[in-house]
Formats: C-alpha cells, structure tokens, sequence
C-alpha cells in the first residue's frame, strides 16, 4: 500500500490526520471544544490522494485535542453516509465516551517510560495461558484499594503479581480490551457487554477498565495505566496476550447504529451484497471484508501497535476463519492477512493462536490453519469431557462407557490427527474450559445449563456441554458427592496440564469458581463471573494442587514436548510414548479399539542434550471402580517415584514404587510417577 501512516502522526510541531475512503466524496477533520466536546470549534477538510486516503495538517491537532470525522458520499444500497454524523477515527488511539451514543476521539502522545523492562518472550513450549478478564480477574479482590480493583492498575497489583507466580502462569491472555460499545438490546435489559467481544476501535484500550482517576484525567491516562500493568507484568516474567475480535465491529447489520466504519465506507469496509445485505460469518450483524487490502492493512497496524507501542507479547484472535476469507467468502489458509503476519519481522516473537472457526459456511477449520499459529483444540475440549464425565454417566445408567481410551490417547499425544504439521504438538491450545461455557466447577457439578439471568428464557448458551453432575444438580447435594466433583476436576485439570500441546486454564478454574450453572454468562458483570478471592478451604485446597501440576509440567520437560513422540526410542527430535494396559504390557489393538478399556498407562522418555533421560509413567483409570494396576518391568530402571496422585485432596508426599509392582487405582483417577534409573 502508500506506506503512509494512517490516524493521527506529529511532526515538527504539525499534526496531520489520514483516513482510507474509497466511496466518500467529502472527509472533514472536525475540532472539537476540550471544554465542552458537543461544541464543534471549526473544520479542515481532507484531501484525496493516491490509495483512496485522505489528509490534513493542522498546527492545533497536537496531544491531547479532542477531535471527530464527518463524511459525506452517495446515498447507494451498500452505504452509509450522513454527513451530519461525527465519526470515530478508526486509527484513534484514544475515545472519549460522552454518552451511549455519542464518542470522540482525543490525540495521543505515544512515549512511555519502559524503565528497560523487556518482554519475557517465554518459549512456546513452556506457556501456560491463563485466560482471564480484565476486570473480573481483580474486581472482586478487597485486598486491593477500592479505587483500583477491576482495573488495569489492579492487573499491577502485588497481589494479583502473586497469585499468578504463585500458581505458576507464564502467560495471560486479556478478553478484549479494544474499545467496545455494548448492543442496544443488552443496554434496553439493564445489561451490558461484559465479555467485550464487541468492538468499535481497534487501537484504543477500553476506558472503563482504568481506573477512575484514569478515566477523569483521559485516554491519555488510560493508555498509560494499561502500559505500566503491562510493564510490570512483564517485569515479573508474565506475558500479556490480547484476544482480539478484528472480525466484525459493534455497528451491527443493516438496522445497527453508525459510529466509524459505515459513516466513512461501509461499502468497502463489510462484506455486502449489490442489495446492501450485510454478510455476516459472524453471528454479530456484520463481517469486515477482508477481501479488500485496506481491511488487512487495518488489521496489521492495529497489531503493530499493540506489539511496539504496548508491548503486547501475542494474540488470539477470535473467529478468526472470517479473517481468511477471500473475496469469494471462502477460507483460504494462503489468505494475504495470514501470509503478512507470518512474514512481518514485527510479529516474529509473538505468540499467534486463532480460534479457527466462524459461523459461516465451511466456518470450522480446526488444523488449517498455517504452521506458525497454534489453533484452539475443541475437539480436545470435547474428547476430554467426554471421557471424563459422559463416558463415566453413561456407565452408570446404562453400565456402558461408549468410548474406549484410542480418543484421549491421540489428544494426551498432542492431536497429530488435527495438527500434523512442523510446530508438533505445539500447534494445539488445549482446554477445558474458556470463557464461553461451564467453568471447570458446573461443569462436575450440573447437567444442563442455567442461563435464566441473561434475560432469554435460558435459550442462549450451548446446549451440549457434555457435563456431568455426578448425582444431583446444582451445590444442595451431599458431601460424597462433592468429594466425587471435587476428584473429577482434578482428573481434568492434570489430563490438561499432562498432555502435550500448549495448556490454557480459565481463571477461576484453579479455585474450583462457580457461575451457578451459567454457561453463557457474557452479558453478567458481577460476583457471578468475577474471580473469587474468599476462598473456602476445599478451593484452596484445588489452587494448591494446580500449582503442583504445573510445578511437575515445568519440572519434567518430557510433559511439554515441541516434536511428535515415537513408539520406539527417545531421540533429540522425537520423545518416546509407549502404551502398556493394566496388566503392565503394551497396549494391543484389540484393546485400543474396545470402548469397555478405561485404564492404560503411558511411558514418556526425553533424551536430554546431555544424555541425561526425563520419564514419567501416566496412569489413567476412567472407570468408576477401583482397581491394580501393574507398573511396566523395565529392566533399566531402578525404581518409579510416585509424584501424584489425584485421590487425595491435596498433593501427598512423593513415594518409591518398585518395577512390576502394583498399584492400587481409586475409583475414576489419575497417577503421575517419575522413573529413576
């Protein structure tokens, strides 16, 4: 493209604006009174020039002006031009939001003191993504000041600092910190967007997560309260990922409101038929064209903006199939966005993971996407839940299981059926749970959903959670129940942190948090989605044994492969996996294929640079009855150490096993030993 630089730039103590417009016939840089923003002090018009972009330079546009857009173009089908409208920069680094529907965008100074702290840049093999909100990650924490909790300056908190060292996270991906603006349905119910999944710019950092001070002084405050939590984070050895929303924006369809992109040029900006029909991949109202250069270029700048200008370390982007859609709508793995993120020397750190579906057709597109991004795994979700917790319910109402171990197995080994690529079992994100659906507690603990609160008749949110309550719905059940809930998390977060590809945990999850059964819970700012921070003691209890999960994937290198493993020998490019059934021999196809196989174990060996060897021996037992197995007798070793044991509530004190011993296995459990030779 021109290369130039689009939004606000200074130079020589001149401002100049530039904006892309192919169907404006008239673009005015509107000043606005810092005094009084309703009030309009004068306009410049903007120039065309080469590329469709217009410009202006103007002394008075410095830091700190407050300043707006109009445009005026033809009054086609596909646009949607009003002249009288002022518009949002979609390059603003900084909103200023007077009411729900009225913004203006503010000039900013981009310096910072970074007081040299660098980014962490921790190896993809040894991530632990921690997904968490912004404000609910801090907002229910009375140890904090009052005047900071629930906002990015919390995020910088000792405490918050803490808790994440303390559980032993090297990463955390933010929900959507763009700025958004909340739908008018949820706003008429007395509710709001509090997921954010929703945006209306994609280079400003959403004003109502700094704190009030922030917000008082201005975005230029805002901005600089998001970069020191960043800062710090960092200085503790953190990474900041963002979950980016670049698919659609918060103007909605045909009915939606205009506040950026349509008043400038919504025939180039979304996806439309010759009808002025939006179509949406989206399920949002709207899709950005990503067919068209100008979009992609949006997308790479805003990106570029946040990994130098904020540091941010890496992204998710979210339904990020409607970003590979060419100008046919069809997913195209080759598309010009992903080639240029691949390819940009910007980008060359950071951490890229797609959530690699959308709602359109040929919309689900887990494992085509390029090697360089890691992909969330949902068929990992669903195998493991599966396994866990349907597969154990059905048995008990039908004495039947289903399915056999041949599925958790290939999603244990990294899903090299899904992504079978160079990155290895790198190239999966594996979870449980996320944001959107039961937190690891309802998941054990309800059956069907209890979405009654988001104001639709509890039809909203997934049906098929493949949950399992365990033998009452809901917390008014008896205390052996829960001591059977309490078990199967713990099977469900060590399946997680033991399986190779990159682990992500969704906050709360480590204190066993619940939403009441809420599996949608995106329109609920309250204690409900908040994490909590009065723990019961069976809560701390799970925190203590996450952090020893982690502790041992950190430990044991052989837990966090970078290559696919081997049936053979470990090697510098190749871990070794061996399967062995009950009995201590190795698994025969007959029991791979038997859904009625519930217990296997699998040996993991690494050749170390050294020629030092790291082995574990992982024991599964899916079935709800206890049962011996035996330890495979390899001549070599001289003894195993069990390091973990998921029967017990909190993590036990190691103990030496001997080869071909037996192990007892409780009733649905899981043993972690380590092998010394």
């Amino acid at each position: 493209m021109s290369g130039a630089a689009l939004g606000v730039t200074f130079e020589a103590g001149m401002g100049t604006i530039r904006v892309y417009s192919a169907a404006a016939t008239q673009i005015w840089l509107v000043f606005l009174n810092p005094a009084e923003p309703s009030e309009i002090l004068r306009e410049v018009p903007l120039n065309r020039g080469d590329y469709d972009l217009w410009s202006a330079s103007d002394s008075d546009l410095k830091p700190g002006t407050p300043y707006a857009l109009r445009a005026d173009g033809p009054s086609g089908a596909r646009d949607g031009f009003n002249k009288d409208l002022l518009l949002i920069d979609p390059y603003a680094k900084g909103i200023t939001r007077v009411n729900q529907r009225t913004y203006y965008c503010v000039a900013i100074d981009d310096s910072f003191d970074w007081q040299e702290v660098t980014k962490p840049k921790v190896p993809l093999e040894r991530a632990v993504i921690y997904e968490a909100h912004a404000r609910g990650l801090t907002r229910g924490n009375t140890a904090l000041p009052d005047d900071i909790r629930g906002t990015y300056a919390a995020l910088a908190h000792p405490s918050t600092i803490e808790h994440l060292k303390k559980i032993g996270i090297t990463t955390v991906e933010l929900l959507p910190i763009h700025q958004i603006i909340s739908e008018p349905r949820l706003l008429n119910m007395g509710l709001f967007n509090y997921w954010g999944y929703n945006s209306i710019n994609f280079f400003t950092p959403h004003h109502r997560y700094a704190s009030l001070t922030a917000q008082a002084a201005g975005p230029q405050a805002v901005l600089n309260e998001l970069k020191t939590a960043i800062r710090e984070l960092h200085r503790n050895g953190i990474e900041v990922l963002l979950d980016v929303v670049y698919n659609h924006t918060a103007e909605g369809g045909n009915r939606g409101l205009t506040f950026s992109y349509k008043g400038l040029d919504a025939a180039n900006y979304y996806r439309q038929d010759d009808q002025g029909n939006y179509q949406d991949t989206t399920g949002c109202g709207n899709s950005l064209n990503f067919g068209n250069p100008h979009v992609v270029d949006l997308v790479i700048d805003s990106m570029r903006y946040w990994t130098n200008e904020l540091q941010i370390d890496g992204f998710r982007f979210d339904l990020a199939v409607t970003l590979a859609r060419d100008e046919s709508n069809s997913f195209n793995p080759h598309h010009p966005i992903l080639q240029r993120i691949v390819e940009d020397p910007d980008f060359a750190d950071s951490k890229m993971i797609v959530e690699p579906w959308d709602v359109g057709l040929g919309g689900w597109q887990t494992g085509g996407f390029p090697d360089r991004f890691s992909e969330w795994n949902d068929r990992y979700r669903d195998s493991i839940r599966r396994f866990w917790l349907t597969d154990i319910a059905n048995a008990r109402n039908s004495g039947a299981h289903h399915d056999g171990i041949g599925d958790i197995a290939t999603r244990l080994a990294g899903s090299r059926d899904i992504v079978d690529g160079p990155s290895g079992p790198l190239g999966t994100v594996n979870f449980i749970t996320a944001h959107d659906g039961f937190t690891l507690n309802d998941l054990v603990s309800y059956n069907v959903k209890h979405n009654q609160v988001n104001g639709e008749s509890n039809r909203d949110g997934n049906s098929n959670n493949y949950s399992f309550n365990h033998g009452g719905e809901g917390d008014q059940v008896d205390d052996e129940i829960k001591a059977v809930r309490r078990k199967a998390a713990r099977n469900l977060m060590a399946t997680l942190l033991f399986s190779a590809g990159i682990p992500m945990i969704t906050a709360g999850d480590e204190r066993l948090k619940t939403q009441l059964g809420n599996n949608n819970a995106y329109c609920q700012d309250t204690v409900l989605s908040w994490l909590n921070w009065d723990v019961t003691q069976h809560q701390s209890d799970f925190e203590t044994t996450v952090a020893h999960l982690i502790r041992l994937r950190t430990e044991n290198p052989v837990l966090r492969p970078r290559h696919f493993s081997n049936f053979d020998e470990p090697r510098p490019d190749s871990d070794l996996a061996r399967w062995y059934n009950a009995s201590g021999e190795v698994l025969t196809e007959a029991e791979w294929d038997n859904p009625e196989t519930r217990t296997f174990s699998k040996l993991s060996a690494r050749l170390e640079d050294d020629g030092s060897r790291n082995e574990v021996l992982l024991i599964i037992h899916g079935a709800e009855a206890s049962t011996q197995v035996k330890l495979p007798d390899d001549a070599d070793a001289k003894e195993y150490e069990l390091v973990w044991d998921s029967q017990p509530e909190t993590p036990a004190a190691p103990t030496r096993v001997q080869p071909g011993a037996a192990l007892q296995m409780a009733p649905a459990s899981v043993k972690l030993l380590t092998i010394i030779r």
